[in-house]
């Protein structure tokens, strides 16, 4: 692990359980940074590599909630908040907006770092997967003779290259978003469970499900032709998605 790779980043602005906590962890072989504001950890996030954010609600005068958002834009990872906060309220804004678990402070150190261990195995199992899925090939996946799945025109997954194209040129596509796209294509016609997702794209039956919507939502960014009515993915509210057979095509 380089300088800039840490497993674990502690954001919370109370600057002495920051720091004790991240001691704790490094103490037992987790290499875990702290930031104490919204802004220092979006800079940290700019300029090292993390596996997994304990982030506190309560950033002085920010949000966590907010910095959640802005994180799931642009990382991948597992996001569980910590904060003294105990209504049901936070908890499910906390678990919609992509966090992945909601512990309630006080915790005791042993604990919080079993169940950080926990969920990084079951992370980095599941990324392994996702990372095989693209290297592999698609052998129920509907295609064209020319290994294209056409979503609308001039958009198309590549299935041969593993790449998604928008008018020529290649979307960045992260690992997960290829695997839950191609899974729902795998299956189009039926509708796939929340559950299902869970335990075969993520491999993972305890991950929010606000994880989920995050990862349809940027992939919808890319192929829906308008987002407020998605003609390819759809949902099927209470229990899963959806991608109809006729949302598929030759590119014609």
């Amino acid at each position: 692990m380089n300088d800039t790779e840490y497993k674990v980043l502690m954001i919370d602005d109370d600057e002495l359980i920051a720091r004790s906590t991240a001691e704790y962890f490094d103490i037992l072989g987790l290499k875990t940074a702290y930031v104490t504001s919204y802004d220092a950890a979006v800079e940290f996030l700019d300029t090292h590599e993390i596996s997994l954010l304990l982030l506190d609600i309560n950033l002085g005068d920010r949000s966590g909630f907010d910095l959640c958002r802005q994180i799931r834009e642009n990382y991948d990872m597992p996001i569980l908040f910590i904060s003294a906060r105990t209504s049901d309220d936070d908890v499910i804004i906390a678990l919609n907006i992509g966090g992945d678990d909601y512990i309630k402070k006080p915790y005791t150190l042993g604990v919080l770092f079993a169940k950080v261990k926990a969920i990084l195995g079951r992370y980095e199992k599941a990324k392994e997967a996702a990372q095989l899925a693209v290297a592999g090939t698609l052998e129920k996946t509907v295609q064209t003779d020319e290994g294209k799945i056409y979503f609308r025109e001039g958009v198309y997954l590549d299935t041969s290259m593993h790449k998604l194209i928008i008018d020529g040129r290649q979307e960045e596509f992260r690992a997960m978003e290829y695997k839950l796209l191609t899974y729902l294509v795998e299956n189009a016609g039926r509708v796939v469970t929340k559950e299902e997702l869970l335990k075969n794209v993520w491999e993972d039956e305890y991950t929010g499900d606000g994880t989920i919507s995050v990862h349809i939502r940027h992939i919808r960014e890319k192929i829906e032709p308008d987002l407020k009515n998605p003609a390819i993915i759809k949902t099927v509210w209470g229990v899963g998605y959806v991608v109809e057979q006729d949302a598929l095509g030759d590119g014609s």
